[in-house]
């Protein structure tokens, strides 16, 4: 199926959740927030949150500095 992430069209399988696609993406779950259809979906539903064709997902990834 297809999704967009942070506006780039990609290929995913049928059933994907937010969890398998952030380790496709080999980003640290701790350290990122995802939205997905402009929803903010909490870090301890990625792994339940299945992903449908068409789904748009921005994922931000957290940085911190001073």
């Amino acid at each position: 199926m297809k999704i967009r992430i942070n506006e780039e069209e990609r290929d995913v399988p049928a059933g994907s959740t937010i969890a398998d696609v952030i380790e496709t993406l080999s980003l640290n779950p701790k350290f990122i927030a995802v939205e997905v259809n402009l929803e903010l979906i909490p870090r301890d539903e990625h792994a339940s949150h299945q992903l449908t064709d068409g789904d748009q997902l921005e994922v931000v990834t957290l940085v911190g500095g001073g």
